[in-house]
């Protein structure tokens, strides 16, 4: 999404002010809201260029982006993260002089899909009235999505909170706490980076839209004010706990669980290893029945004191920090116990398929015209939007199962993702999309055990390669390989045959 987003010069905001005091004899009140939004917001201009996965050697063409950025106070800029991902340059441009800067990314994360951008010139912001962030929006509030038109007119589209729940964010990491409205916004696919504005404060920012129901979903402030305390030290990331819940309205489950709580609770189906829940004693079977002070009822709700029912995973994402300490209620075979639950942060590195990597290049190793990479929700994403029913069907498995097929395993799943045609790979033209399984004698779990054990060239100087599916092996000739490199460098522009960490 880029934002079609131009100019509002100075001039023609003082010869609108102009008009309006000499056609009435006082001004009209949207001049002094215009004013008020033009000083508390930037553009923020951004090119960027994402890695090409399917050959991972290289970058896809250059992308440029132009947004609304909200100005907070301290001389920070908030956006969305997927502004920003893969960004060569980020320029600030103020709205009433077209004036310009280079930024920094400050503070990212791609979990809750916020950026704090921060301009090299420090006076640059002088003048601008930051924004407040409204941490008190609740359903029946009327919000304002801003936005400036290609004419330079500023837009302000109000709409209805219908529904505030907890949904997946773009990255697909964890619940966060959503604001959903029903707003008719001038909305364009190349959009990025709508603030949504309550009473002239920063209610929340545009998470997606679908323009046939006029639905918006909003980052909203419980979740902006989370990012910008975090990143006032030593940035932590959004805490977890570990594990996989099911409601316990079926009677049947809370006889089989031996329940005596009638009342609430959810059923635990899954702990991984590793993580905040597994280190503090939750297993399978136990259900949950309060969070500190806060009940939790059979679908997984609580009472929230401003939002009413809402699941209860918001009190983990929204309301707590890394390194807090959560006592979870639990009943296990019948039995009240407490549990004292560590929260922490899972960095996408812990995942065996990670659930994003952007802004870091792709690992990759290039054999003889085989292309070898680790497998990852971002090359997944190469598939489209549609990525879960487009791409492979078995990788698509591993990704949704990941915990429970390879519970507290650090490592890798190594695909053959394509063949480049090639002497090297006469009669594997057609393979590709493989699970790669040992090399050499060697089990693989990482690209830096196949790098490793192509090192060791087995049967008198072949590389022998094993993948789970057909055709199960297949062989490489040391020398062969070796002598087609330059000329498969060449052919296909690669710069070097291998990417490792």
């Amino acid at each position: 999404m880029r934002s079609l987003i131009v100019s509002l010069s100075l001039i023609s905001i003082v010869a609108t002010a102009a008009l309006a005091k000499k056609e009435a004899p006082s001004p009209a009140p949207a001049n002094k809201d215009v004013k008020q939004k033009l000083l508390s917001l930037v553009r923020v201009n951004v090119t960027g260029q994402p890695y090409d996965y399917f050959r991972p050697w290289q970058k896809k063409p250059a992308v440029s982006k132009r947004a609304l950025g909200a100005v907070l106070s301290k001389g920070r800029v908030l956006v969305t993260a997927d502004l920003v991902a893969n960004q060569n340059y980020v320029e600030l441009e103020r709205a009433e002089s077209g004036e310009r800067t280079a930024a920094n990314v400050d503070v990212i994360d791609y979990e809750a899909n916020l950026a704090l951008l921060e301009p090299t010139d420090k006076n640059f912001l002088a003048g601008i009235s930051p924004l407040e962030v409204a941490g008190d929006t609740v359903v029946g509030d009327r919000i304002a999505a801003w936005q400036l038109e290609p004419t330079g007119a500023l837009v302000a589209t109000e709409g209805l909170v219908t529904t505030i729940q907890m949904t997946k964010y773009p990255a697909e990491v964890g619940q966060f706490l959503t604001y959903r409205i029903s707003l008719p916004m001038q909305y364009r696919e190349n959009s990025y980076t709508i603030p949504l504005v309550k009473n002239n404060k920063l209610a929340g920012l545009l998470l997606r839209y679908d323009p046939r129901s006029q639905l918006i979903d909003a980052i909203p402030a419980p979740i902006i004010n989370h990012f910008l305390k975090e990143a006032e030290g030593e940035y932590r990331g959004f805490p977890s706990v570990g594990f996989s819940f099911f409601p316990t309205r079926d009677p049947q489950l809370r006889k089989y669980a031996g329940d005596t709580d009638k009342t609430g609770g959810v059923y635990v189906t899954n702990v991984e290893p590793n993580t905040p829940a597994m280190k503090a004693g939750m297993q399978v079977g136990d259900t949950i029945t309060a969070i500190g002070n806060h009940e939790i009822d059979q679908n997984g709700n609580y009472v929230d004191p401003l939002y009413g029912k809402i699941e209860f995973t918001n009190l983990i994402s929204a309301h707590s920090y890394s390194g807090d300490v959560l006592p979870f209620q639990i009943q296990r075979a019948g039995k009240p116990m407490e549990l004292k639950i560590t929260l922490e942060h899972r960095e996408a590195k812990d995942y065996v398929c990670p659930p994003y990597s952007l802004d870091d290049a792709p690992n990759y190793i290039v054999l003889g015209g085989l292309i070898f990479q680790e497998l990852s929700r971002q090359y997944l994403k190469e598939w489209g939007p549609n990525w879960q029913r487009e791409a492979p069907a078995r990788f698509v498995y591993f990704d949704r199962f990941q915990s429970e097929l390879f519970p507290g395993e650090h490592r890798r799943i190594v695909i053959l993702s394509q063949v480049l045609p090639a002497n090297n790979t006469i009669g594997y033209d057609d393979v590709s999309y493989l699970t790669v399984t040992k090399v050499n004698g060697q089990e693989i779990k990482s690209l830096n055990d196949l790098a490793a054990a192509i090192k060791k060239p087995i049967d008198g100087g072949f590389i022998k390669i094993e993948t789970e599916e057909d055709p199960k092996q297949i062989e490489l000739d040391v020398k062969d390989v070796a002598a087609e490199a330059p000329d498969l460098q060449e052919s296909y522009g690669i710069p070097s045959l291998q990417h490792l960490d």
